[in-house]
């Protein structure tokens, strides 16, 4: 199983391992893919079609032709109102957002754009639910440009639905079959016009995202505790698409927040190097937050969020980085018992491969727990009717109801559980690592882990559509099996993989849709001999199963 720490891991990188961002750029420009072969057609994963000019995955004709396939989209669907459209701090996602443009404005969409700045994800979110709050006709939708945490050479495009959420498998597998025509095609029927043309266009207006986004924030967090406690928070948002919207925030709602970093830089040099070596703006990772977690004692609170803020990460000054897995129960406890104007029946909203502390809290709670597989995409309709309360995940990804209980976002937010923790520190008088120590007291302190093992895509095949009764084992680290499932419990969906789970653990596996390798979570509840343990058997399990 590949989980070996590279000696790379938490140091700055060298300059030989930056990316060449002009060589990056020519390539977007210069490569045409081969749709005959499967990793240069577009395709989208749980959170849209990604890849890097270097390989053509990622490129000018991939952006022409999935554009295109959302305008034709729209149209089929009679969503005739404006298209949002926003990016982050990755050296494609400006070149991918002028192609994009030149397209939606030679079909004649309403483009909102935001002249000279970034927009994270929840900006995006925002806007389309705040056009849309009210409007049964003209509904808006969007388009976020960017890879997320992904290392610098790689470019991301995702296409958001007038829920306002990431789009569903039904939607985007619509938009893949048409895009890959158009590359088959040779871009044949591509509507296109120059880019001066397109920002003078009468469809091509400003929008102001960051100052609708911010002024609603006290709608979701109490400022006036934060401010009232003086508690001093620092934020770092690792070069991302956020990075002037916290100096507004301290502003606005006059905080004690420090950004402790302002740099904008499409090489991501001053981000120190992941587990494996490579450069990732993953605030969920130890080994990318080095720079904050060294003056983490500066602060009563710090948090940093992903390069298009849809992400986060937590650093307390004894516990320094809280995993996702520790933070969300946390936090959902916290949030389940300061918001009285939520409904009595919002649910809780987890990925199946999300720790079960969550499960505990829920009960604790007298709360339903909606399990769904991994991606944001299923927590967004319940979001936007109230009958979630909070969705997240393992990943970092998570966002939440307005204090009032209307929907805030229906994809994930970085900024609102960054800004929580501040919350929770002013009105609890402990900071997330310390109400941590409490839960784990009480429940129980679990150990995660995510590795990968070698698979075929024969074996790939196998597993995501694997069934429960092919996995012949009846203990898991010496613990009886309790459930196996291909299926999540809270809406039924396929998981496209398996869950064993027994009394004090459990594992699931999933295939990487880009690798030839499938992904092992494990939680125990026994200490790290027992993980590792789940971890060794999970794999001889699940290599028994999709043998051929």
């Amino acid at each position: 199983m590949a989980s070996r720490i590279s000696p790379l891991a938490g140091k700055p990188p060298v300059a030989s391992a930056l990316v060449d961002l002009s060589k990056l750029i020519t390539a977007y420009y210069t490569g045409i893919p081969d749709p005959s072969v499967p990793a240069q057609r577009v395709a989208f994963g749980t959170s849209g079609h990604r890849g890097s000019s270097f390989d053509t995955s990622f490129n000018e004709w991939h952006i022409l032709a999935t554009t295109q396939a959302i305008c034709e989209y729209r149209r089929a669907k009679g969503i005739d109102g404006p298209l949002f459209l926003g990016i982050d701090t990755h050296g494609l996602s400006q070149p991918a957002y002028t192609t994009a443009l030149e397209v939606l404005a030679a079909n004649g969409v309403e483009v909102m754009i935001a002249t000279g700045q970034y927009t994270p994800t929840p900006a995006l979110s925002h806007a389309i639910l705040t056009y849309n709050r009210g409007r049964s006709t003209g509904l808006a939708d969007g388009i976020v440009i960017t890879p997320s945490h992904n290392p610098p050479d790689s470019g991301g495009f995702k296409y958001n639905p007038p829920n306002g959420g990431p789009a569903g498998k039904d939607i985007t597998d619509a938009v893949e079959a048409t895009a890959n025509r158009y590359l088959e095609n040779k871009l044949e029927g591509v509507k296109r016009m120059p880019l001066a043309r397109a920002l003078k266009a009468s469809t091509t207006h400003e929008h102001d995202f960051m100052g609708n986004y911010v002024a609603d924030l006290g709608l979701v967090i109490d400022m006036d505790i934060i401010r009232g406690a003086g508690v001093r928070m620092g934020v770092d948002p690792l070069g991302g698409a956020g990075v002037h919207y916290w100096s507004r925030i301290a502003e606005q709602y006059r905080l004690d927040l420090t950004v402790v970093s302002d740099v904008v830089d499409g090489t991501f040099r001053f981000m120190t190097q992941d587990w494996d070596g490579a450069i990732r703006m993953d605030p969920s990772s130890s080994y990318a937050m080095q720079g904050l977690l060294a003056i983490r004692d500066k602060f009563d609170i710090a948090f940093a969020s992903d390069t298009d803020h849809d992400r986060h990460g937590i650093v307390t000054p004894k516990a320094g980085l809280l995993t996702p897995n520790q933070y969300l129960p946390v936090a959902i406890e916290y949030l389940f018992g300061n918001r009285p104007q939520w409904g009595a029946n919002a649910a809780i909203g987890k990925t199946i491969v999300s720790t079960s502390l969550i499960d505990h809290v829920s009960r604790k709670l007298g709360r339903t727990l909606y399990e769904v597989p991994v991606g944001f995409k299923w927590f967004s309709d319940g979001l936007l009717d109230g009958s979630l309360g909070f969705g997240g995940e393992e990943s970092a990804g998570a966002t939440f109801l307005r204090r009032d209980g209307s929907v805030w976002t229906t994809d994930k937010d970085g900024i609102v559980p960054a800004l929580l923790s501040g919350e929770m520190t002013a009105r609890t008088g402990r900071d997330p690592g310390e109400l941590y120590g409490v839960l784990a007291a009480e429940c129980g302190n679990p150990l995660n882990s995510r590795v990968e093992a070698a698979a075929s895509v024969a074996q790939k095949k196998r597993l995501s559509a694997l069934s429960p009764d092919r996995i012949t084992a009846s203990a898991l680290a010496g613990d009886a099996i309790t459930n196996v499932t291909g299926h999540a419990p809270g809406n039924g969906a396929a998981i496209g993989g398996i869950k064993v789970t027994s009394e004090n653990g459990w594992f699931a596996a999933r295939p990487s849709g880009t690798e030839d390798i499938y992904k092992i979570y494990a939680e125990s509840f026994s200490g790290q001999a027992h993980l590792d343990r789940i971890l060794e058997e999970a794999q001889a399990i699940v290599d028994d199963a999709i043998k051929g």
